[in-house]
């Protein structure tokens, strides 16, 4: 039977963190009784991470690696989890859980009050940001989020963190269309998933800066901003107008699933 809840965790070199994460995800599955499947994605790692998932799999069956063909991005590697997920609602969390796991219910709540996407957000309410990011790195999230807001219209106040939850129509609908495979992908999804007319909620989440992020302000940034024209040349050319139908649609409703606990 498919599970009720599919979480989802992009990994590339990750090996220094990657069991605590997932010992703290297990646990927590467990001890809320969730009926779920954890899918780490391996973004062509050059470490042992591929390892560490097979090692804490073979002891749960919950747990699945699915690898990707070489490294190719977190946006693909999103994606590649989300399209394997299998789950009516399917979670997408950083390896580093700067959003704990207890914040899922949060998001998983929200869906159950109607909405088909739950974004966690770290600004709507600061002082949920138990250890913050470094000066220049919020002032870069701050120029990125005014840049989406006039190039896109993308009206969030957090499009980039990395922990969302989408309802299983909408993963069908939106990630087959997903182009951009780096950094740059959150905004592509929110960006499909307004022009679907997908009801999307942002929800603030507590969270806290991990260092080891391998994101760099200026190289990266000058690249999340030309994806960002990107997406606006994609959906003024029509490449977004295509059959959003995933090659094997599955199909899956839950009603009366057991909710989500604090």
């Amino acid at each position: 039977m498919e599970p009720t809840y599919s979480i989802v965790i992009p990994a590339y070199n990750e090996s220094t963190r990657l069991g605590a994460t997932l010992e703290k995800v297990l646990a927590y599955v467990r001890a809320q009784a969730w009926d779920a499947e954890i899918i780490v994605v391996n973004d062509g790692s050059r470490d042992n991470t591929a390892d560490i998932v097979r090692t804490f799999a073979a002891n749960d069956p919950s747990l699945r690696l699915v690898e990707n063909p070489g490294n190719r991005g977190k946006g693909y590697s999103v994606r590649n989890g989300m399209l394997n997920a299998r789950g009516g609602i399917v979670l997408f969390s950083d390896a580093d859980l700067s959003s704990p796991i207890e914040e899922a219910a949060k998001l998983f709540r929200a869906l159950e009050d109607g909405a088909d996407i739950a974004i966690g957000s770290r600004w709507l309410r600061a002082e949920t940001q138990t250890q913050r990011q470094p000066l220049h790195r919020q002032l870069f999230g701050r120029i990125f989020n005014l840049l989406l807001r006039l190039t896109l219209g993308l009206q969030f106040a957090d499009t980039q963190c990395g922990f969302k939850a989408f309802r299983l129509p909408a993963v069908q609908a939106i990630f087959p269309l997903q182009r951009i495979e780096r950094w740059g992908f959150d905004p592509e999804i929110l960006f499909l998933a307004r022009k679907l007319k997908f009801k999307v909620q942002e929800v603030s989440v507590a969270w806290a800066h991990r260092d080891g992020t391998s994101i760099n302000p200026i190289v990266d940034g000058s690249r999340m901003f030309l994806e960002m024209l990107r997406i606006r040349w994609y959906d003024l050319s029509g490449k977004y107008d295509g059959d959003p139908t995933p090659t094997s649609p599955r199909v899956k409703t839950v009603p009366g699933h057991r909710g989500p606990q604090a």
